[in-house]
């Protein structure tokens, strides 16, 4: 007998036979339920991908984006197959460079069919990897004709407007195949593209030339083909910046194009000052394709060669009041060094059907968010206050973000893959892509931390040289990891990188990054006004930033268009969606409600009248800090640390 076993009471016993009893039915269940096992894991048929040229020959690729009204892409595509091929598969790519996600749009792929020698082929889609297609070829088969429809949005709501009636701004990943099985810069292509009549267009692509409405380049390999999009359109300027770099701009209007020498002058600057940063260019020539347009949909996308930008309409005709964007090209053009040239080794890839890793994106768009700002401040097509107020409002958000407490700025990387970059409700909580701002606030601490040590004889220009700057006229790429950064940064400087980087990046629930600040003679402090840049960046929107305050930011009609997660809204019971009707009492507007936030600093009051679906509601949000907003406040007597960083460095 058991010395430790006890006789069950009665209670108990009773218990455990009802128990027994109302278990009996799901037993039962369980034993007459079907229960089937898991099939093995299918892998995707696609061949091993080899540094090795594609054997065919070179592919012909002819897109017809003429018709302006379906804004559809008719294709195609003839792709030359080595004698005796029986098999060959095709891949729509997927993974995409600079989206550092799969962004691939198979959905918007149509009408698709396969020919030899005008007779159809049979083909299907494989059932793991869904952007390839597996051709079974009949014997003697010397080229494959794919034939294709891309149908771009009509719609904001359909996806990004890639063409109107004035305009195209096209990615050849869009519009084409290539085989599988061979690295892409193995695979040669020769690209054309039939416009509208009366456009013209420009791409960093080589020997572009123009006959009627066919635009043609010379054969070129398909990983540059897909790193080199195309702006076109009826309204075209082309200005000459030096170094063998032009600005391609494109307007909705004649007048959008309109520009001023001063303009086209601080474009040059930027090209002089990323030069003075990076010392070396990594392309033979590079182009800046620009639209100044309200119809297509905007985009910043950096590429090898060129980038691919869209401002408003009014980005010249309005210099002024639309400074706060012009970081957008110096943004872009560093990517050449920074993420193009310099790639983390676990982001670059062979080809467009291998995932990436993201993990390193704090130092490929970090550093670049941090080079673009302080460009723009160099060249002048920012003043140091616009750019001051664009990193106090990015230092703002992190003071209120209860995210952090889980998250780490790399966990943050992963979130193109995770969210493919989609509105959420509380990204506050969820955090973004914190890795572009945030990595440039810590890539402000490690300048300072490198100018404090050597007594301002070196900053982050001297690693960007060491580290973006080496090979000259090398136009490839080369990859880096996270050790190289640190050697790097230590033969700059020697310091505890390696533990600085992880705590900063790696390691969730770090304060808010305002040490740079602090460093560089500044401190970030909080004001009833707004500075430069929020004032110019919420202008034209009629919007009203009360992120600070209230914890909620309102577009003009009165709606919730973000909330702060345990913000005084927030607890009060406003969140997103809802429209603000009235305010203590009378009906909502802009100046309304920033005058009420602004008086409860002397102890008034926020009821606000709320409609959420059909039902009104009133909410009282308990608040008495008056307006808030962040400002650089300087500490620092005479040019301080920050002033110098933005500086320029060529005349």
């Amino acid at each position: 007998m058991n010395p430790h076993s006890k006789k069950r009471p009665f209670a108990a016993s009773v218990a455990l036979l009802l128990a027994t009893a109302l278990a009996a039915p799901a037993m039962a269940q369980d034993v007459n339920r079907s229960s089937p096992q898991v099939v093995p894991e299918e892998a995707s048929n696609l061949p091993p991908t080899l540094d090795a040229p594609y054997p065919g020959g070179t592919m012909q690729l002819e897109v017809d984006a003429s018709d302006t009204r379906t804004r559809a892409f008719r294709i195609k595509q003839t792709i030359p197959v080595a004698a005796g091929t029986s098999e060959l598969t095709l891949v729509y790519p997927k993974w995409l460079p600079g989206n550092h996600s799969a962004t691939g749009k198979i959905s918007e792929l149509g009408g698709i069919r396969f020919l030899v020698d005008g007779k159809p082929v049979s083909w299907a889609r494989d059932p793991v990897e869904v952007h390839a297609f597996h051709l079974d070829l009949p014997a003697g088969a010397s080229e494959v004709v794919a034939e294709m429809v891309f149908t771009s949005a009509l719609e904001s709501s359909d996806g990004r407007i890639m063409m109107t009636d004035a305009l195209l701004n096209m990615q050849f990943e869009k519009v084409s195949l290539y085989p599988a099985g061979h690295y892409v810069r193995r695979i040669k292509v020769e690209p054309s593209l039939k416009l509208p009549q009366g456009w013209t267009a420009a791409s960093a692509m080589d020997g572009q030339s123009q006959s009627g409405q066919w635009v043609r380049w010379a054969e070129t390999d398909y990983e540059t083909l897909v790193d080199s999009p195309v702006f076109a359109g009826e309204h075209h300027k082309s200005f000459d910046l030096g170094h063998n770099v032009d600005l391609e701009l494109f307007g909705d209007n004649a007048k959008d194009i309109e520009t001023k020498p001063e303009q086209i002058a601080a474009h040059r600057k930027l090209v002089n000052e990323a030069l003075a940063a990076f010392g070396a260019f990594h392309f033979d020539h590079y182009d800046f394709l620009l639209a100044a347009s309200d119809e297509i949909g905007g985009i910043g996308l950096e590429h090898h060669r060129s980038s691919e930008n869209q401002l408003a309409a009014n980005a010249f005709t309005d210099w002024e009041g639309q400074e706060f964007d012009r970081d957008l090209l110096p943004h872009e053009m560093s990517h050449s060094w920074v993420g193009k040239f310099r790639r983390p080794e676990k982001l670059w890839t062979p080809d467009y059907h291998r995932p990436m890793q993201d993990n390193l994106l704090w130092v490929y768009e970090g550093q670049d968010m941090f080079w673009g700002l302080v460009l723009a401040a160099r060249s002048g097509l920012q003043s140091p206050e616009i750019v001051r107020g664009a990193l106090a409002n990015y230092a703002g958000i992190f003071t209120a973000q209860p995210g952090r407490e889980f998250r780490s700025v790399e966990d943050t990387t992963f979130e193109p893959i995770m969210s493919g970059r989609k509105s959420r409700p509380f990204p506050s909580l969820l955090r973004n892509e914190d890795y572009y701002i945030e990595g440039a606030l810590v890539w402000l601490e490690a300048d300072q931390i490198i100018r404090k040590g050597t007594s301002g004889r070196k900053g982050l220009d001297d690693f960007a040289k060491a580290f973006f700057g080496i090979k000259p006229g090398d136009w490839g790429v080369v990859t880096f990891d996270f050790d190289e950064v640190v050697s790097t940064l230590n033969g700059v400087y020697a310091y505890d990188w390696a533990n600085f980087l992880d705590t900063r990046f790696r390691q969730p629930n770090q304060p808010a990054p305002l040490k740079g600040f602090e460093m560089a003679g500044y401190t970030l402090a909080w004001t009833e006004e707004e500075n430069p840049y929020l004032k110019q960046a919420y202008a034209g929107s009629g919007s009203v930033n009360l992120f600070y305050s209230l914890g909620i930011n309102v577009n003009k009609s009165g709606k919730v268009t973000s909330t702060l997660w345990e913000g005084p809204a927030f607890k009060a019971g406003l969140v997103n969606g809802a429209e603000i009707v009235a305010v203590n009492g009378k009906a909502f507007s802009a100046d309304r409600i920033k005058e009420v936030v602004s008086a409860t600093k002397d102890g008034g009051k926020v009821e606000l009248i709320v409609k959420r679906g059909d039902e009104f509601e009133t909410i009282a949000i308990p608040y008495t800090g008056g307006l808030r907003y962040p400002q650089l406040v300087k500490t620092a007597k005479g040019e301080a640390g920050l002033d110098r960083l933005l500086a320029p460095r060529t005349k």
